[in-house]
């Protein structure tokens, strides 16, 4: 009886949290039409906000509705949230248009930061091709392992020469792992934000920054972000940047 108990418990809470679920995408969906036609109207700065709600609650929207928010916010000459949202929509759609578009965006502004060079569009599409890549590694370690005790248990064992090669492979495999990595970036958010020579708000003041630029991020102590100001080392909060992907 009491098995019996539990599993009308288990299946009641596994039927309300799949209704729950299907209401608030059947939500989602409704409101996503909605900006859609506030939208087609012109109407960017309501579409926007449902926008911008759908996409702050899941933090997971289509690259269609990305790129509307970027125009939104071209149209009503917020041009940092502009980069920022075409950026967005790069990560997930990488093109040298967008690129084209955002360095466009840029140099009317008088933005700094924003040149691509074809070494940062390639390191874009291996970044986005991360994991398949580390899983045709894996997947080739495998195959060679399984091969190389098929042979030994034929009393065939590997030379030295290819035991080395592999052995170089896997730590290829290890740094790849845990190593590799780029630089992130990102985009001051904001005018009047200070530029510190240390991580702290008594440390020597370097310079004010304007809000659009974007610049490296480096490192990351505490509240603060370390980059590079000048040609020196520099250090702005947290809070004043639009960190992107």
């Amino acid at each position: 009886m009491a098995n019996k108990s539990r599993k009308l418990y288990v299946l009641f809470f596994t039927f309300f949290f799949f209704l729950s679920q299907l209401t608030y995408a059947q939500k989602e969906t409704k409101l996503l039409k909605q900006a859609d036609a506030l939208f087609e109207q012109q109407h960017y700065a309501e579409s926007f906000k449902i926008y911008k709600d759908i996409f702050e609650s899941q933090q997971k929207s289509s690259p269609q509705m990305i790129l509307k928010m970027a125009y939104t916010q071209e149209v009503r000459q917020n041009y940092t949230a502009a980069l920022y949202y075409l950026h967005l929509y790069y990560d997930k759609n990488p093109n040298r248009a967008v690129l084209k578009k955002i360095e466009a965006i840029a140099q009317k502004q008088n933005y700094a930061g924003y040149s691509f060079t074809d070494l940062e569009f390639m390191q874009t599409q291996f970044n986005k091709r991360y994991l398949d890549i580390l899983q045709l590694m894996l997947m080739v370690a495998v195959i060679v392992v399984t091969i190389a005790i098929v042979n030994k248990r034929k009393k065939k064992p590997a030379t030295s020469a290819f035991q080395l090669v592999f052995m170089a492979y896997l730590l290829f495999i290890v740094y790849y792992i845990n190593f590799l990595s780029f630089v992130k970036k990102g985009i001051i958010r904001q005018n009047n934000v200070a530029v510190m020579s240390a991580p702290s708000a008594g440390a020597t003041w370097l310079a004010t920054a304007t809000e659009g630029h974007k610049i490296d991020l480096k490192s990351e102590r505490d509240i603060w972000y370390e980059t590079e100001w000048n040609g020196q080392k520099a250090y702005i909060r947290k809070s004043n940047v639009l960190e992107l992907p």
